[in-house]
């Protein structure tokens, strides 16, 4: 489970953050913070996994928040989701900056805020499966990053990015798997082209296929996306 601290001036607005990422498979929310002293605090006596935090809050803000979190050997390893209403461009570059692995600007619905925690998951478990290793990669640091080098396969001629999306969030929504026809049906494509799109996913080694037998016939190919 990832340990996650809510940190929100907002006591209505941290139930409902808590409750969010308590409906997340592989989070559980270990504490809420109201101000950046007891964020400060908190961080320090629970060490959770991952911070969503405020900025405007009522003591110090949350840039200050960030900047003592990673100033301070003991908590430097915490990771950070800034959650704000603040939208100018000064407060954005100094969340990055400062470290912050995403920046959520309120109001957000539950599936943004899923999407950003799965990308956190993910993260974990690309370091967890690293940590048995002296060193990494190219490959393992592109994955990391989240960057594409030159040379990596592009999508084939006839499949777009938007198409693609669409394939993998149905995959990513139903880690039980899919066959074609199922994945046809919940993205509204047809057959074919969702067959097209999950097979390059396949062959890129995003997604893998297992075989899954009925009570006659032959097996039927599901297309699990990896994670």
């Amino acid at each position: 489970m990832i340990r996650v601290l809510v940190v929100d001036d907002d006591f209505m607005v941290a139930k409902v953050h808590s409750g969010y990422v308590n409906r997340i498979p592989g989070f559980t929310v270990i504490g809420v913070a109201h101000s950046g002293a007891e964020a400060l605090r908190m961080v320090r006596e629970e060490s959770p996994d991952l911070v969503l935090l405020d900025i405007y809050l009522p003591d110090i803000d949350g840039l200050t928040v960030l900047r003592e979190l990673r100033a301070d050997v003991a908590t430097v390893d915490v990771d950070v989701i800034v959650i704000t209403a603040a939208n100018d461009v000064d407060t954005i570059r100094g969340s990055l900056r400062g470290g912050a692995l995403h920046y959520l600007i309120k109001p957000f619905s539950y599936p943004a805020l899923r999407e950003t925690l799965d990308h956190v998951g993910s993260l974990h478990r690309k370091f967890a499966r690293l940590s048995s290793r002296t060193a990494a990669a190219q490959h393992d640091v592109d994955d990391v990053f989240g960057t594409r080098r030159p040379g990596a396969a592009a999508l084939p001629k006839g499949l777009t990015t938007q198409t693609a999306e669409l394939v993998k969030a149905a995959l990513i929504e139903h880690p039980e798997g899919l066959s074609a026809t199922e994945c046809a049906h919940a993205t509204r494509l047809s057959r074919p082209s969702a067959r097209r799109y999950l097979e390059h996913f396949v062959e890129t080694g995003r997604a893998e296929v297992r075989l899954r037998y009925g009570n006659t016939g032959r097996p039927e190919r599901q297309y699990h996306w990896r994670t």
